[in-house]
């Protein structure tokens, strides 16, 4: 009789913004604040105070850690990046389509053309779908 994994811990919830931090730190790994703002300042406008505070929030959620490197502290993602994007996905389909998928693609469908690759793409995954 197959044995029953538990369910992984719920992934702690990340505002848009902490996912601008985490989006830097699933590129490259570890950084220090000041590494961070480098990356962060031009794209966002953030000063090094905001980067701060944002990579204080992810680590009371427990998304990143922080290890000392001498006078700073060096972080990395405890989250992983393909782990957020399934659950944002599928809270995504959850809210905004009843946990449909059919509705997700007919909404996109209704505002571009479906290409010839994403129609092939899609029948194959009718395919497996059906065969499992």
């Amino acid at each position: 009789m197959p044995q029953n994994t538990p369910p992984l811990p719920p992934l702690p919830t990340i505002s848009e913004a902490e996912s601008q931090v985490m989006l830097q730190l699933w590129r490259e790994h570890p950084q220090s604040a000041e590494q961070l703002a480098l990356s962060l300042m031009p794209e966002q406008g953030w000063q090094l105070s905001t980067i701060k505070t944002l990579l204080n929030r992810l680590l009371q959620k427990g998304a990143i850690a922080a290890d000392k490197d001498g006078r700073r502290f060096l972080y990395r993602p405890l989250v992983a990046e393909a782990d957020w994007l399934k659950s944002q996905s599928l809270s995504l389909i959850d809210r905004w389509f009843g946990g449909g998928l059919a509705p997700l693609v007919a909404q996109f469908a209704s505002h571009r053309k479906l290409s010839a690759e994403d129609l092939t793409a899609l029948k194959e995954l009718i395919k497996e779908q059906d065969r499992g």
